[in-house]
C-alpha cells in the first residue's frame, strides 16, 4: 500500500482545520466560507477512503516519521462511521450557525474532531493510541462548550472534561504498567510478549479509563448533561461516534492483552448488561428530549458491549459481527433521533444555547405540521427499540443469535434479558411517539416556522439509511465482516 493514501486520511481534515477557522476568523465576510471548506475537506476524505478500500494488501501497519499506523477492517469501519456523521453534521449545522459568533471555530473544531478519531482507529501503539484519544477529547470538549455563556453549559462541559482528564489519568498509568513489563508500546510486540499480572492490571485500568469516554455504567454522569446542552449536530456526533471513538480504543488495547481474552470478554458482556437496564431505568424517567435520547445512548452501548463480548468470549465472528452491526446501526440511528430533535428546535425557535429545553409535550402534533419529520423521527425511536424490519432490530437480533449459539447457559440468560430489556425501552420511546401524532398541537410546533433543506437533507438521508439496512442487512456486511475476522485474530481467535 502507498503509506501516503491512509495518511491522507487523517492528515487532511487535520490540515483542513486550521485553513477553515483562519478564513473564518480573519475574512469576516466569507465565514460562510469556512462551512464549503469543511464540507470539501470531508467529501475529499471520502475519496480517500474509496482508494483505501481499493487496496488489496490490507491489513497494513507502517510508520510514518516514527509514528506507527495500521490500515484494518475495524479502522475502515470506524472511519466510514465518522466521516458519514461528520459530513451530515456539517450540512445540518448550516442554518443554526449561519452568522453566528464563533462559526469558523465550529466547522474547524469538527474537521479536527473527525481527523483525530480516524486517526485513533488506526493508531499501532499505545502512545499514539492515547495521544490522538486527547486530540479526540480537546476537540469535543471545546464543541460541547460552544455555548460557552450559558451557565449550564460551561457545568456540563467542566464536568465531562474533569471525568475525560481522570479516564486519561488511568489510562497513562495502565501504559506504564504495559511498558515496565513488556519493554515496547507496539501492540504486536505487547500482544507477542504474554500475560503476566501486571498486565491484568494494566487491562483493568484501560478499561476504567476507556470506560468513561463509552459511558460504562457507572461512568457515565458526563453524558446526559453533555448531551442536552451540546448544539444537536454536536450531540449526534458525540453519541453515534465519539462514544464509540472509546470503545475503538479499547478494544485495541485490550486486544494486546489477548492472554486475557477471557476475561475482556466477560468484562465487557457484564457491563453491556448493566449499561442496558441502567440506561433504560434513567430514560423512563425523562421528560427532555436530549437527555432521554442521552440514557437511551448508555443502554445502546450495552447491546454493543455485549455483542462484542460475546464474540470475544466463545472466540466466534458471528457476535464481534453483530456487536459492530449494531456499532453502525446505532450511530444511524442516533443520528437521526439527534438531527430530529435539532430540526424541532430550529422550527419552534430554540436553538444556539436553548437545545437543552425541549421537552416530549413539545413535540405535540409535530406530524400535523411537519409529517416528514415526525416519520423521521419515528423510524428512529422504532429502530433504536428494535422493532422489525428496522435496522436496530437486525443488529440486535444478530447478537441474540450469537449469544443462545454458544450453548453457554449464563450468556443465554443474557442475551434473554437483553432482549426484554429492549421491549422494556419502547416504554420510553412510544410516549414520544404518541406525542409526535395527537391530535392537539403544540403551540410551539403551531408556531413554528419553515425547516431548510439543509436542516431536512441529513434527516431524509439517515431515514432512508435505516429502512435499506432494515430489509437489506447485508448492506452493512463489506464493513462489518472484515472488522469481525480481524479483531478476533488479535484476541487470539
Amino acid at each position: 500500500m502507498n503509506t501516503a493514501v491512509p495518511v491522507s486520511l487523517i492528515v487532511l481534515p487535520l490540515i483542513s482545520s486550521p485553513l477553515t477557522y483562519l478564513v473564518g476568523r480573519f475574512i469576516p465576510r466569507w465565514t460562510a466560507v469556512a462551512r464549503l471548506l469543511a464540507l470539501l475537506a470531508l467529501l475529499g476524505a471520502w475519496g480517500i477512503f474509496a482508494l483505501v478500500l481499493r487496496d488489496a494488501s490490507l491489513p497494513s501497519v507502517f510508520q510514518v516519521e516514527g509514528v506507527a499506523f495500521q490500515v484494518d477492517g475495524l479502522s475502515l469501519l470506524f472511519a466510514a462511521l465518522a466521516l458519514a456523521l461528520g459530513t451530515l453534521a456539517v450540512i445540518f449545522s448550516g442554518p443554526f450557525m449561519a452568522g453566528k459568533a464563533g462559526e469558523e471555530k465550529y466547522y474547524a473544531l469538527l474537521l479536527a474532531l473527525t481527523g483525530s478519531m480516524i486517526g485513533l482507529a488506526c493508531a499501532a501503539d499505545l502512545f499514539n493510541l492515547w495521544v490522538w484519544f486527547e486530540a479526540m477529547v480537546i476537540a469535543s470538549y471545546l464543541l460541547v462548550a460552544f455555548y460557552r455563556e450559558k451557565t449550564a453549559t460551561l457545568e456540563a462541559a467542566v464536568k465531562y472534561l474533569v471525568q475525560s482528564a481522570v479516564g486519561s489519568v488511568l489510562v497513562v498509568l495502565g501504559i506504564a504498567l504495559v511498558l515496565a513489563q513488556t519493554g515496547t508500546l507496539d501492540l504486536d510486540g505487547i500482544r507477542a510478549a504474554g500475560s503476566s499480572p501486571l498486565l491484568l492490571v494494566a487491562g483493568m485500568l484501560f478499561l476504567l479509563g476507556f470506560g468513561v469516554k463509552i459511558a460504562i455504567v457507572p461512568l457515565h454522569t458526563w453524558l446526559p448533561d453533555a448531551y442536552s446542552e451540546s448544539p444537536s449536530a454536536i450531540s449526534a456526533v458525540l453519541s453515534g461516534v465519539v462514544t464509540k471513538a472509546g470503545l475503538i480504543a479499547l478494544l485495541r488495547a485490550l486486544a494486546a492483552l489477548a492472554g486475557f481474552a477471557l476475561s475482556w470478554g466477560a468484562a465487557l458482556m457484564l457491563f453491556g448488561a448493566l449499561n442496558i437496564v441502567i440506561g433504560n431505568l434513567l430514560a423512563l424517567r425523562q421528560r427532555s428530549v436530549k437527555r432521554l435520547l442521552a440514557y437511551s445512548s448508555m443502554s445502546q452501548i450495552g447491546y454493543v458491549l455485549l455483542g462484542l463480548g460475546i464474540g470475544i468470549y466463545v472466540g466466534e465472528t458471528s457476535g464481534l459481527q453483530g456487536g459492530l452491526f449494531h456499532l453502525l446501526n446505532h450511530g444511524l440511528m442516533k443520528g437521526l433521533a439527534f438531527f430530529c430533535a435539532g430540526a424541532v428546535l430550529y422550527a419552534i425557535g430554540r436553538m444556539n444555547g436553548n437545545e437543552h429545553s425541549l421537552t416530549v409535550d413539545d413535540l405535540g402534533g409535530l406530524a400535523r405540521r411537519y409529517p416528514l419529520l415526525a416519520l423521521a423521527f419515528t423510524l428512529a425511536l422504532l429502530s433504536l427499540g428494535g422493532v422489525p424490519p428496522l435496522a436496530g432490530f437486525m443488529s440486535k437480533w444478530q447478537i441474540l443469535v450469537a449469544g443462545l449459539g454458544t450453548g453457554t447457559g449464563w450468556i443465554d440468560l443474557l442475551v434473554i434479558f437483553a432482549a426484554l430489556n429492549s421491549v422494556l425501552s419502547l416504554g420510553y420511546y412510544l410516549p414520544v411517539i404518541n406525542a409526535l401524532f395527537r391530535d392537539e398541537v403544540s403551540l410551539p410546533v403551531l408556531h413554528g416556522r419553515a425547516l431548510p433543506l439543509a436542516v431536512l437533507a441529513p434527516v431524509a438521508v439517515l431515514a432512508a439509511a435505516l429502512l435499506l439496512v432494515g430489509l437489506w442487512p447485508d448492506a452493512l456486511t463489506w464493513l462489518t465482516q472484515p472488522a469481525a475476522a480481524g479483531l478476533l485474530a488479535a484476541f487470539g481467535g
